[in-house]
């Protein structure tokens, strides 16, 4: 029978630090390999595009992170023709919004 736990724990995971590898029982290829193509997808822009696509978010509405997300996920740069995406785009946010506050 497990133990029961202390009448103040609140049920979480432990705080102590895992001791074992960072991609725990996985395997470590495809850990490494995601590691490296997330830090390869995510790596800084040159300044010039940063700045084209802040001016272009900001003109369609959405914040950096947003379009740069779309531009990541689908391979292609949203435009004003594009509105049902780019409106989808902002009730996913809003549902993320109302959605932390429940």
């Amino acid at each position: 029978m497990p133990r029961r736990p202390k009448r103040s724990h609140n049920g979480g995971p432990p705080l102590r630090d895992y001791d074992g590898p960072p991609w725990g029982k996985g395997d470590a290829y495809l850990f490494l390999a995601w590691c490296a193509a997330h830090d390869k997808a995510w790596k800084a822009p040159s300044h010039a595009i940063m700045l084209m696509r802040l001016e272009r978010a900001e003109r369609l509405g959405l914040t950096y992170e947003e379009y740069t997300l779309e531009i990541l996920e689908r391979g292609r740069h949203l435009g004003e023709e594009d509105t049902e995406r780019i409106a989808e785009i902002r009730r996913a946010r809003r549902r993320k919004r109302i959605g932390h506050f429940e």
